[in-house]
């Protein structure tokens, strides 16, 4: 197996272009044109909709751009300060398994958030990472994806420091009764570079044959 390749974007990098990138590169993985990747960049404000997105949890439209994102899932926020993950990986390759892969990117997500103390987990009939904050939770990672010929790509996202409001547009992921937060919310003075490289050292845990970031595109 090909180890993957991993990007970091350092400008942010519109919605339309990274969609078009992606579609690209799973056809170039499918095809044996191109390793798998790992894409870490971050996004100007957007709303992006899943495939089971609901229009009545779109509460603000005209605040930021709404696009269609193809990936499971239903609304959910991007914007500077998050730290995206795009996961493009050959899961004929590994495992062909979705659900085992969804498992395996909140382990990632988890595993990366415990470097920095934070203590995230799962919770049953809720998507993405949630962090218990006395009597409340809020999430602080999102994880959608797409499966094509069994190459993946969308993939997770980490709240580091973006603008909280920004969620008010949206109910996130469908779930009106709990919160979002972020790695400085909770504070904690954690960069972006600081987790990519927690990032980089606990994917080869979950998803073996893996390097680490060696150049920023």
């Amino acid at each position: 197996m090909n180890r993957p390749e991993w990007r970091i974007s350092d400008a942010l990098v519109p919605y339309e272009e990274a969609l078009a990138a992606m579609e690209a590169r799973v056809a170039d993985i499918r095809a044996g044109r191109a390793p798998e990747l790992v894409w870490l960049l971050e996004h100007p404000p957007l709303y992006t909709a899943g495939t089971s997105a609901k229009g009545v949890d779109l509460l603000k439209p005209e605040r930021f751009p709404v696009h269609s994102a193809g990936r499971g899932g239903q609304y959910t926020y991007h914007g500077p300060g998050q730290r995206v993950a795009y996961v493009m990986l050959d899961l004929r390759a590994r495992r062909q398994d979705v659900r085992s892969f969804v498992t395996g990117l909140e382990e990632w997500t988890i595993r990366t958030l415990a470097r920095f103390n934070v203590t995230a987990e799962r919770r049953a009939g809720r998507v993405g990472v949630w962090v218990a904050r006395g009597r409340r939770e809020d999430k602080i990672a999102a994880i959608g994806v797409r499966i094509r010929h069994w190459v993946s790509f969308h993939g997770i996202s980490i709240n580091v420091e973006p603008d909280l409001s920004h969620y008010d547009g949206i109910v996130p992921c469908g779930i009106a009764e709990h919160g979002v937060t972020s790695l400085v919310d909770l504070g904690l003075p954690v960069t972006m570079a600081d987790l990519d490289m927690a990032l980089a050292e606990t994917f080869g845990e979950i998803f073996p044959s893996s390097v680490r970031p060696s150049a920023a595109a």
